[in-house]
């Protein structure tokens, strides 16, 4: 196996590590290290939670200098030079340095963005930068998305019957996937910051949306429930608002409906509710109002968004050219009726050839259900949709 070769196996086995901190690291980015010397693994660690130390200080946490002299270091991203909530983790390499640092891709965050690279450098260090780069940047999208646009990575996902629908034309829909892919939903639910819905959908479902797993699984996150509700429909009664002190939800309004509505909207606020409301011409344009939002949800720390429904509001974001991934669970039944749900609503494309394709497809068999993952390869919309 030649050097290139080798450089590419330790990578992704640093990237296979850093994946462990999913969820739990958040707003920071995953990332894992390996220590090779002559040829070995002797160490490795990654990122297992926001706060807690990264993952060059748990790789090379008790290796010693000798060893440490001879050995190479793989690591998904550029470490850290300045001092945020632990030391900086180039000053391990200059404190007990290494013969070579191989490196997935630089920071982009403005405060290491190259400094840690140009330290390692300055320490006469070899440094490599760029092995498995793409594979890096795919890992950490959200992280590169929030840094580049002030935007979260937004997840659109639903359940659907073979022929596309996702409730009957009375609105019944449970349920169309079965417990392992719904197991596997709350699973998702668990490693997000926020969860959008809109108001048709808590009228009609009254969702918790919350993770509920079992005790051998542990919740990374506990996501922020938005609620798209222009005309501030949703009722004092339901889930969402008597569950608003234990798990945060946030209301986007019209702000004249609040004002119409100033009893109801002091009882939400004294239930724990927060409030993020649109003037009327914000709250009309989809993308405009729509990316408001998104980066309300960024402000506050937010990497990641899941979509649960409705079919107005996934059309709205897939109109506007701000989804950025699918989950979609298929279940074997038919359910027919020109009157029964789509889950995409919207303007929509007028050609086949517009549609959005996608990147990184996966398939999996879930007991009789069909999930697809996939990743929107971007193209640029066609139309705006209505903020609903």
């Amino acid at each position: 196996m030649n050097r290139e070769n080798r450089d590419e196996h330790w990578m992704k086995l640093a990237l296979e590590l850093a994946k462990g901190g999913e969820g739990w690291v958040e707003p920071n980015p995953m990332v894992g290290c390996v220590v090779v010397c002559d040829g070995e693994l002797i160490s490795s660690g990654y990122h297992e939670r926001f706060g807690g130390p990264h993952a060059e200080v748990q790789a090379l946490r008790g290796l010693d200098a000798e060893r440490l002299s001879r050995s190479t270091v793989y690591v998904t991203l550029e470490p850290c030079a300045h001092h945020g909530k632990t030391p900086p983790c180039v000053d391990l390499f200059l404190e007990r340095p290494v013969r070579r640092v191989v490196v997935a891709m630089e920071d982009p965050f403005a405060q290491v963005s190259g400094r840690g690279i140009s330290k390692l450098r300055e320490a006469r260090i070899e440094v490599h930068v760029g092995v498995s780069r793409a594979e890096s940047r795919a890992l950490n999208a959200p992280y590169l998305k929030r840094l580049e646009t002030g935007l979260p990575w937004v997840i659109a996902k639903w359940a659907m019957s073979l022929d596309g629908a996702i409730a009957t034309r009375t609105g019944d829909s449970k349920w169309i996937s079965n417990a392992l892919s719904r197991h596997q939903v709350h699973r998702l639910r668990s490693r997000v910051d926020a969860i959008l819905v809109g108001s048709s959908t808590v009228l009609a479902d009254d969702p918790m949306l919350t993770a509920r797993l079992g005790p051998e699984e542990p919740i990374a996150r506990r996501a922020t429930r938005v609620v798209l509700d222009r005309r501030f429909r949703i009722g004092l009664e339901s889930q969402l608002v008597r569950s608003a002190r234990d798990v945060p939800v946030l209301v986007v309004v019209d702000r004249e409906s609040t004002r119409g509505q100033a009893a109801k909207h002091r009882a939400f606020c004294e239930a724990g509710v927060e409030f993020l409301e649109f003037e009327p011409s914000l709250a009309r344009d989809s993308r405009a109002g729509l990316e408001r939002m998104l980066r309300e949800v960024a402000d506050r720390g937010g990497s990641n968004l899941l979509v649960e429904g409705g079919a107005e509001v996934l059309g709205g974001l897939f109109d506007a050219g701000l989804v950025d991934q699918v989950e979609c669970y298929i279940g074997p039944k038919v359910i027919g009726g020109k009157g029964s749900l789509r889950a995409v609503a919207g303007m929509g494309m007028s050609e086949i050839s517009k549609g959005f394709g996608f990147e990184r497809v996966r398939w999996e068999s879930l007991e009789g259900d069909l999930h697809f993952s996939g990743v929107l390869a971007k193209c640029p919309s066609e139309t705006l949709g209505a903020l609903e």
